[in-house]
């Protein structure tokens, strides 16, 4: 039985479960668990950062800890027992794990590694404090160490500052929110600006000294040296190092390893340096011979010098190698540091090219103990200390040190009969009174042990040596009195074998005989000669000799004349020791009571550094006189008193008042000096006024502290002496004295008088009394002085007196004080504290001084912990509310509105001050309740006055709610702020509703509430979504969702307006709309019913709600691009607001509303969510696209339509569809006019008059026009602007528009333009964005993209996609899934511009265009059966799916691609397949051979290549399968209606024999020597063709037609001449199987013979015929292969379109130019993409037709082809190019104007009288030109891409060629042209065919047609504007003006002033373009 558990209620898992029993909960080691219940060994709970999850799990695999269970029940809570710190750290570390994963997904390595090794620090200091076993030091430490660990990770990982007391985390509720603000602040400047150190201490490693001629051992002494003032700052260290150069005791490091102490701030200046001297041991000269000399010298070797400051910038690891330089004579030594320092090269130099001395130097800062407890192993492992000369920057009291220090100068020495100067080496020794010599006392520095003796350095021959050595004497003080110093002088003889013989000596005792140590400074020693050892062991005999020069007596004579001297300095390092006389006299002054007045006067002028060595003492001399000569010398000891404690006061001697503290308390006796001393500080204060100087008053004042604590303990210590004697007396003088304190302070003085200073100086000590007058008095009594004290003071200050500060300083320190915390006393003091506060807040003064006093009072209201609050407490918080309220919600308002200062210290103090007024503000609103609420709100006399509260708060909290409030980790601030404004907000509702509704109804009142609590929801900090789940479970157990909170406030407060809402429509709507954006359901669902009560309201004020719908689209742009709202959100808003409208009588246009918002919201999600991805793709554009065209449609919103064109433009330029950036901006081009009505700056747009924002743009459009080489277009923007210029004159700008737009033209005829390929894509499924979802469209590739390239762009932008792989429309079942699919395949563009295309002499350079842009329509064919298909012949049954798409708007446009908005289906017969084959056959033969005649081809092979395909058709039958499917009898009989149709294939089959006839002959002609076989073979297969076809000779309508060849060639027939033909024999090969899906792309060539017949195809237009080859699906009259279409997966255009001459092996031989299906490989779905170099430039690719998908359709309707896949001989190889040629025979068109609808094909037709088709059935069939030249004939055009990839060879290749291409007049060979074409007119729409006539004659050009054809009128074909011809005129003398050209030259009638140009419509429309 399960029971609930009572004490086991939290435990840590110790091994994972996987809890695969039932109900098992699984469990990872290390998780927490919470324990609900317990049975039989199992327990059942949950883990604790998964709580929604219960379970049960083995009560074995947890071990239990302690815990606290608060709310027991269901909802309990459990907060398990340990330290904080633990706590922390166990959460900390759990939240950092996940983030440091993400932080190794992120790629974020460094900081990755770093929080590693964090962590594993973290968990080891853990494991520490849980075992407990540390002291309570080490804890500290321990703790400290962790939590700066901890707050260095937050930091990093951007998490919250945590507040701490003592390591501890601090729980916001349990402390006032001023102290919370005070440890935040304290945490984030710590954070901030770490406190520089005042201590700092440098650390110095020796390594070794790097030289070639070492050999003997070295001496290295380190010291910091101050070059300022040319000194040492600290004694020497001393390093020994062997031969080697290596420390000599590597295994001691303390004895290579120093740290120079105590270095203060000051010190780190550039021109304090680290000097190093280094001195041999060795012989004298460093080049002797080594039996010369066994005595070793010290002499000097070189010294290296480097300066502190580079410490700083140097990084403190690296080692330092220093430069060692040597002085150039020996005299040098003692300064040769000042000469390297002050760089005196001529005396020093390196003393080796690579000497150096390696050493580590790095500069550490703080304290010593901080360093010990941070560099634990530095100074475990061993560091000597080297101590600074004299005492450092503070002197702690417990310090103790005894150091002399004496320097070596120098010596002035005779020769003693020697001809060369002496070799002088010193011994030193220190010697006791009894003349023993001391041992160990002698140390030559640190890091050395202290010898007996020291032998200086020896100087060559100098009887003026200077050393300049410093030495340390470190003797015991009980040893100084009787010590001296002996310095013995030997001459150390380089003969001699080495003597050092003694000359002389000399002495100097340590102590006076008064007991004064000796002086510091400079002696001149005499030296007293000696040659004998002996005569100096009893040193009683010399000592009584005299010592210094200095002191001898004026009668001595004969030392005083002794030349010889030696000189020291020495310098005394003691806490004991004085060398003061007067110190000593004031000590001893019982010996001497005559000398007393004059020791006290000479006490000031001690150094105070000799004081506080004996602070003690001397405290006990001065008291001791007072007693014994109280009368006679109290003034004087008072004043001797005052100076001690004032000194005190400095810095240095600071850390000494703990000593006088002590003494205070346990070593002063003075019981009776309490009178004396109130006796002499009353005097002194009674004498401020009238003292003209007040500068000692002011230091008694100063001194006043301690005075009172003397004054309080010996009244003490009276008391018990006396049992209380005399206590009224003391009252009374007490009394007495601040009776005079108060009078003084009451004196008002104008200014900064010297009164009025001493009244601060007593003001600024006097709050540090009270704590000794509590001592004697109660606490009312003090606060009874205090307040007096405090009141005494002049009422009226000026502002900018000193005193009003002090002033607040003063009432600061009382507050802080021990008086203060009793709530007795504070009763008494707070109306005088508030009083002054209310008084400086008024005026904006100290402002400072007044948030730190009020942060104090603060701090000590406190609730009690069962939540009441004491009646006192409740009081005091009444008084300051009523106080002061008002009043710091006025400050808060005037500082945050504030300008801030410019230094960034004074803005520092600025943001302090304004954080401490809102602490402040934030604690007193929580510590107010509802009585104080009330008190408050009826304490306003007029509505005017609550209004103005209201509004002041509500500002306010709007000011505490900013981002910059408080630093960005502040969470735990913001969350105690928002807690108290929602608490404050609920209180002050209820005065909004009862005071400002209804009658009294105020609307910035209710404006204002409405808008706080909007910004409140708002804030970042409340966002909980975005914190972690940890983190959220946090602030919702302690504040719950304070936005739900504020949500219900807010429709509360909605609902109670009633009619006054209408107020708030539409002002609120954008507020109340990004509330309902933020993500959380309770507050979307109580908000959202919100917008409709406002369209409620709005109904009824004006019948409808355009404003509300207006205001909702505008804003939800602006929040939705934020980043607010979601799918949720747009169903949730949709389904609430039409469930609320069910009843309303406005329903129907409530629900458009809501359809048309949520339809926004569905293009603005997706545009977001395209954003969001990094690079430019199609997704974003078409995204863009969609909600602009939502914009401009259906919302009509010109502002948000205008801003997103702008967005599309700049998504284009970053992609680099320039042609699609101009058409974007076109569209806001368009929207203006030329007009000079000025516009506002808008966007980038400065502000401009509108025709020049017109210009501006048309620039632009016309740049990136020409970027994007669709310079056509460019053209006729140039030609508006240039009309415009023309228009006001401007000819200078007209002039350069005229070259842009001639350099246009050089563009088009000179540059290379890709043909872009057209893609179909279909996007099925409900995981595409809404507007792409379940629709298609055609979408323009990439320069060079195929097929497969686009396939894989699309999948890499939809990742998720799958890529279908069939063409079929998918079922329903692919449209509601919830996936993503999408279906890619080519289709082929149909041209709109038919005219251009049909022309003959327009370069392939101009068709280019015409035949890619402005296309509306595509299609795509399928090949499939229809009934039983024929194994034999296949083509029986062989029908084409026609599909047509068109689209919404025509490409390329403002997007890459655009959605399909029709698809129309045909069938295409077999028969009618078949004859679009061999037409377009035809025509490719056609021309080919022109080309080949006209030698625009630089070799032969495409015409070989198309003959020997159509000829050598021998594989699967050629023409002879359509004989056996459509010429037999069953066929004739069954199908009666296509007789027409079958003479029509007969006469095509007569026309192709007669074409390759003639082709023959022209490749006979132009063969080379080496094809001369193939050619044979070729004429020997076309006569066994013709015989197989039945044909002897071409009958006579064959003969007779016009034949379209220049050069006399056959003429074309169309008599239909009955014949059977039998098909070729060559069916054995075996059949491949029949791929049910169509290929890729042209790429995908299903044999050799597709490459090789490509080689043919790439040139399959010339500049007289233009065809464009499109493959059908038919047989042909070469062969019959199947080719499957390559629209069902990409219709691509050809790869090989035009691509450059292919390589050999894609050349292939043409046995496998022609494969039957059989032979056919399965290459319908993997194709071989080509090399982009493949491509095809503009003007070589083939041109597309007019359209043909059902003969019953008229021409203009038909489907156009384009370029497709290729199969077997459609694939293309490009011949060379002709296009300079063409470009130097004919004149650049220039792009047509609109079109006019009687230039449309159709109608051209119908007024053609030329001959019609022979055909019977008219109905069925269009009429059919009698050549290729009439090329309207509908039944000519193919629209069969289809079989490209993998139908016949013969068949797909003629399928490409369009007869409807064909020009309408050839232009003949370019070796008969006479001259180039001149420049064109424009022909008006009236002008009839017979116009065509003169216009070809005066031009000359001999017709491409035949008599025959020429004597029937032709129909007419318009030219375009740039191709027609004018008359040759002469130009006018001066251009006509530009106003003329506008009105009446610009009349039409039938002739045409060939003068004047044709006026030129201006373009409005993209479409135009």
């Amino acid at each position: 039985m399960w029971i609930p558990t009572e004490d086991e209620k939290y435990g840590v898992v110790l091994a994972s479960f996987r809890g695969t029993v039932q109900h098992g909960l699984p469990l990872e080691i290390g998780d927490t668990v919470q324990i609900l219940e317990k049975c039989e060994g199992w327990y059942r709970g949950f883990i604790l950062k998964n709580p929604n999850v219960k379970g049960i799990f083995p009560s074995s695999y947890i071990h239990l800890k302690n815990a606290v269970v608060k709310n027991k029940g269901q909802f309990e809570t459990v907060i398990p027992v340990e330290d904080s710190v633990i706590t922390e750290m166990t959460s900390t570390l759990r939240e950092w794990g996940a983030m440091w994963k993400q932080l190794y997904v992120k790629n974020e390595g460094d900081l990755f590694h770093r929080l590693w090794h964090v962590m594993n620090e973290i968990l080891d200091l853990r494991r520490q404090v849980l075992v407990g076993h540390l002291t309570h030091d080490r804890m500290k430490d321990v703790k400290q160490h962790i939590t700066a660990r901890l707050d260095w990770g937050n930091e990093q990982l951007g998490l919250d500052l945590v507040p701490r007391r003592e390591f501890s985390m601090v729980d916001p509720d349990e402390i006032s929110v001023t102290e919370l603000y005070r440890l935040m602040e304290h945490r984030h400047r710590k954070k901030e600006t770490a406190a520089p150190a005042s201590t700092h201490h440098l650390f110095v490693h020796v390594k070794s000294l790097m030289s070639a001629n070492l050999g003997e051992e070295l001496e290295v002494f380190f010291h910091i040296y101050d070059g300022r003032e040319n000194r040492p700052l600290s004694e020497r260290f001393f390093v020994r190092l062997n031969k080697s150069g290596l420390p000599k005791w590597p295994e001691k490091a303390e004895r290579q390893c120093t740290l120079f102490v105590d270095l203060g701030s000051s010190d780190l200046r550039k021109d304090v340096y680290i000097v190093v001297h280094i001195i041999r041991i060795g012989r004298m000269g460093a080049g002797e011979k080594k039996n010369m000399c066994s005595v070793q010298y010290r002499r000097p070797f070189g010294c290296a010098v480097v300066s502190i400051a580079d410490l700083l910038t140097a990084d403190s690891k690296d080692d330092h190698l220093l430069k060692v330089y040597a002085c150039n004579t020996e005299i040098e030594w003692y300064q040769i540091h000042e000469n390297i320092i002050k760089k005196a090269n001529s005396r020093y130099n390196l003393s080796g090219s690579n000497t150096g001395l390696a050493v580590a130097l790095q500069l550490l800062h703080g304290d010593i103990d901080q360093l010990r407890r941070e560099y634990m192993g530095l100074f475990t492992r061993g560091v000597c200390i080297t101590r600074k000369l004299g005492f450092s920057d503070i002197i702690m009291p417990g310090e103790m040190r005894n150091d002399l220090y004496m320097t070596l100068e120098k010596g002035e020495f005779e020769k003693g009969g020697k001809s060369v100067a002496r070799n002088v080496e010193i011994t030193v020794y220190v010697l006791d009174a009894d003349g023993q010599i001391l041992k160990g006392y002698v140390a030559a520095g640190s890091g050395e042990p202290s010898t007996d003796e020291y032998h200086s350095l020896v100087l060559y021959h100098n009887n003026s040596p200077r050393w300049a050595e410093q030495i340390k004497l470190p003797i015991p003080v009980d040893m100084f009195r009787g010590s001296h110093v002996r310095f013995e002088f030997r001459h150390c003889s380089t003969k001699d074998k080495g003597e050092k013989k003694l000359f002389g000596y000399s002495f100097v005792p340590l102590m006076q005989e008064d007991g004064r140590t000796l002086p510091d400074g400079t002696h001149e020693l005499i030296i007293h000669k000696c040659e004998e050892n002996t005569s100096l062991a009893d040193c009683l005999r010399y000592l009584k000799l005299p010592f210094s020069k200095a002191n001898l007596p004026s009668n001595n004579q004969t030392l005083k004349g002794n030349k010889e001297s030696f000189w020291i300095t020495s310098f005394l390092c003691s806490t004991k020791l004085t060398q003061n006389g007067d110190m000593l006299d004031l000590l001893k002054w019982r010996a001497h009571p005559e000398r007393i007045n004059d020791s006290l006067s000479k006490l000031k002028e001690i150094d105070g550094s000799e004081i506080v060595k004996f602070l003690q003492d001397t405290l006990d001399t001065l008291f001791g006189i007072l007693d014994e000569s109280s009368q006679r010398y109290s003034l004087k000891v008072f004043d001797s008193l005052v100076h001690i404690i004032n000194l005190l006061q400095d810095s240095k001697f600071q850390h000494f008042k703990p000593v006088m503290d002590t003494y205070i308390e346990s070593h002063f006796a003075g019981a009776l000096s309490y009178r004396d001393l109130i006796k002499v500080l009353k005097w002194y204060v009674d004498r401020i006024i009238e003292a003209e100087h007040q500068d000692h008053i002011q230091q008694v004042l100063k001194a006043s502290e301690y005075i009172f604590k003397y004054i309080i303990q010996s009244r003490r210590l009276f008391s018990l002496a006396t049992g209380g004697q005399n206590e009224e007396e003391f009252r009374v003088c007490i009394h007495e004295l601040f009776m005079s304190i108060r009078f003084f302070l009451s004196q008002e003085s104008k200014g900064i008088s010297p009164v009025a200073q001493t009244q601060a100086v007593f003001l600024r000590t006097f709050p540090a009394i009270y704590s000794e007058l509590l001592k004697f008095f109660t606490v009312r009594e003090v606060a009874g002085f205090v307040r007096e004290t405090l009141a005494s003071l002049p009422t009226v200050v000026q502002a900018d007196s000193p005193l009003e500060a002090v002033k607040l300083q003063c009432i600061s320190k009382t507050v802080e004080s021990q008086l203060y915390i009793n709530p007795e006393s504070r009763c008494i003091l707070l109306p005088v504290v508030l009083r002054v506060l209310h008084t400086c807040l008024q005026e904006q003064r100290d402002l400072v001084m007044c948030a730190r006093i009020f942060t104090s009072m603060l701090s000590l209201i406190k609730k009690e912990e069962n939540g009441t609050v004491e009646p006192a407490v409740s009081e005091e918080v009444e008084l300051i509310v009523e106080s002061l309220l008002e009043v710091l919600l006025r400050t808060i308002l005037e500082i945050s509105n504030r300008p801030q200062p410019a230094g960034p210290a004074m803005r520092l103090q600025f943001q302090d001050v304004t954080g401490e007024f809102v602490a402040c503000l934030l604690a007193l609103l929580r510590h107010m309740s509802d009585k104080h609420y009330q008190k408050k709100l009826q304490a306003f006399t007029s509505k005017d006055d609550l209004r103005d509260f209201l509004l002041h708060i509500f500002t306010v909290f709007r000011i505490l709610i900013r981002p910059e409030m408080f630093p960005k980790d502040w969470t735990v601030m913001r969350l105690v702020t928002n807690n108290v404004i929602i608490t404050t907000v609920l209180y002050l509702s209820d005065a909004l509703r009862k005071n400002f509704l209804n009658d009294k109804f105020d609307y910035k009142v209710w404006d204002s509430y409405f808008y706080l609590s909007v910004i409140f929801i708002n804030q970042p900090c409340l966002q909980l979504e975005s914190f972690s789940p940890s983190k959220r479970k946090k602030i919702l157990e302690k504040y719950g969702d304070m936005r739900v909170m504020m949500g219900c406030e807010i429709f509360s407060m909605w609902q109670n307006l009633g009619e006054h809402k209408l107020n708030f429509i539409p002002a609120m709507i954008g507020p109340f709309l990004e509330v309902t954006l933020v993500p959380q359901p309770d507050l979307r669902n109580v908000m959202i019913p919100i917008f409709h009560d406002m369209m409620d309201w709005e109904q009824r004020r004006s019948g409808n709600f355009k404003q509300v719908e207006a205001k909702l689209i505008d804003k939800l742009d602006s929040l939705m691009s934020e980043g607010k709202g979601d799918e949720t959100y747009r169903e949730l808003f949709n389904s609430i607001l039409l469930k609320k409208i069910e009843r309303e009588t406005w329903r129907e246009s409530g629900i458009s509303l809501i359809a048309t918002v949520t339809r926004l919201m569905e293009r603005l999600l997706d545009y977001r969510d395209c954003m969001k991805l990094g690079e430019v793709d199609g997704k974003k554009i078409g995204c863009t696209v969609s909600l602009l065209n939502f914009y401009k449609t259906e919302l009509n919103k010109e502002e948000m339509y205008i801003r997103y064109i702008h967005k599309l433009y700049d998504l284009h330029l970053k992609a680099q569809n320039y042609t699609e950036a101009s058409y974007t901006l076109l569209l806001y081009d368009e929207l203006l006019e030329w007009s000079d009505r000025p516009l506002r700056e808008f966007l980038n747009y400065p502000m401009q008059s509108e025709w020049q924002r017109k210009e501006y743009l048309h620039l632009t459009i016309i740049q990136n026009f020409d970027r994007g080489k669709c310079w056509e277009n460019g053209i006729i923007l140039c030609r508006e602007l240039a009309d415009q210029y023309e228009s006001y004159y401007d000819y200078r700008n007209l002039s350069k528009m005229r070259m842009m737009e001639a350099s246009l033209y050089d563009k088009i005829m000179d540059q290379q333009r890709l043909e872009p390929e057209f893609f179909r894509v279909g996007f099925y499924g409900k995981k595409f964005p809404f507007f792409l979802r379940n629709k298609e469209f055609v979408c323009r590739g990439h320069d060079y993209e195929r097929l497969e390239a686009f396939q894989q762009r699309m999948l890499n932008e939809f990742p998720h996609a799958i890529a279908m792989q069939h063409v079929n429309q998918p079922d329903q079942t692919i449209y509601q899934a919830d996936a993503q699919y999408l279906q890619i395949y080519a289709v082929t563009p149909i041209p709109e511009s038919q005219d251009v295309l049909q022309r003959d002499g327009v370069p392939d350079n101009i068709k280019s265009f015409y035949k890619f842009n402005h296309i509306w329509r595509f299609r795509y064919d399928r090949p499939f059966h229809k009934g039983t298909k024929d194994k034999e012949n296949e083509f029986k049954s062989l029908w084409v799916e026609r599909t047509t798409l068109t689209l919404v708007q025509s490409l390329p446009g403002i997007s890459r691609w655009f959605e399909v908005e029709k698809r129309e289906l045909v069938e295409v017969s077999p028969l009618e397949n078949a004859i679009e084959v061999i037409e377009n056959k035809n025509l490719q033969l056609r021309t080919l051979i022109t080309q080949c005649q006209s030698r625009q081809m630089q070799n032969i092979n495409p015409l070989t290549m198309c003959l020997n395909g159509v000829i050598d058709a021998a594989v699967n039958g050629g023409l002879a399968r359509y004989q056996e499917a459509f010429f037999v009898k069953d066929y004739i009989m069954n199908h009666p209606e296509d007789g027409d149709k079958i003479g029509r294939l007969r006469e095509l089959m007569f026309e192709q024999a007669h074409i390759l006839e003639y082709g023959l002959a022209v490749h006979e002609k132009y063969v080379p020597q080496d094809m001369r076989p193939l050619h044979k073979k070729l004429v020997d297969q076309f006569h066994l063709m013709k015989s197989s076809l039945g044909i002897q000779e071409f009958p006579a309508y064959v003969r007779a037609s016009p034949v379209p060849f220049t050069n006399g060639s056959p003429r074309t027939y169309r008599n239909s001449v009955p014949s059977i033909i039998s098909p070729d024999a060559g069916r054995g090969v075996a059949r491949r199987s029949y791929p049910a899906v169509n290929r890729y792309s042209s790429s995908s060539l299903s044999s050799q013979a597709s490459n090789e017949v490509s080689n043919i195809t790439g040139q399959s237009e010339s500049s007289d015929e233009v065809f464009n080859m499109q493959p059908s699906p038919s047989t042909s009259s070469l062969s019959s292969n199947h080719s499957a279409s390559p629209n069902v997966t990409s219709s691509a255009p050809s790869s090989a379109r035009g691509s450059p001459q292919m390589a050999e092996k894609h050349k292939h031989s043409r046995e496998n130019a022609c494969l039957s299906p059989r032979e056919r490989p399965v290459s319908a779905i993997f194709s071989n993409p080509l090399d982009p170099a493949q491509r095809a430039p503009a003007h070589q690719i083939g041109d597309t037709t007019l359209p043909r998908s059902d003969p019953n359709l008229s021409a203009p309707d038909k489907v156009r082809p384009t370029p497709s896949s290729w199969s077997l001989d459609s694939v293309k190889e490009r011949a060379p190019s002709f296009s300079d040629n063409v470009g130097k025979l004919i004149c650049p068109p220039v792009p047509p104007r609109p079109q006019h609808p009687a230039s449309s094909a159709k109608n051209a037709r119908s007024q053609s009288p030329g001959p019609m088709s022979r055909s019977p059935q008219k109905t069925t069939m269009p009429p059919f030109t009698p050549s290729p030249t009439e090329c309207q004939s509908t039944s000519l055009v193919s629209n069969s891409p289809v079989l490209s990839g993998s139908y016949s060879s013969g068949i797909s290749s003629l399928s490409r060629c369009s007869v409807s291409e064909a020009s309408g007049t050839e232009l003949p060979a370019g070796d008969h042209l006479p001259h180039p074409l001149p420049p064109p007119v424009p022909l008006p729409n009236s002008i009839s065919s017979s116009s065509d006539e003169p216009i070809r004659r005066e031009n000359k050009t001999p017709p491409p047609y035949s008599v025959y054809e020429r004597n029937n009128p032709r129909r007419p074909v318009p030219l375009p504007h740039s191709l027609s011809i004018p008359p040759q005129t002469d130009p006018p003398a001066l251009p006509p003006k530009p106003h003329q050209l506008r009105t009446g030259s610009m009349k039409l009638d039938g002739n045409v002033d060939p003068r004047v140009p044709r006026p030129r419509p201006l373009p409005r429309k993209v479409s135009q373009l």
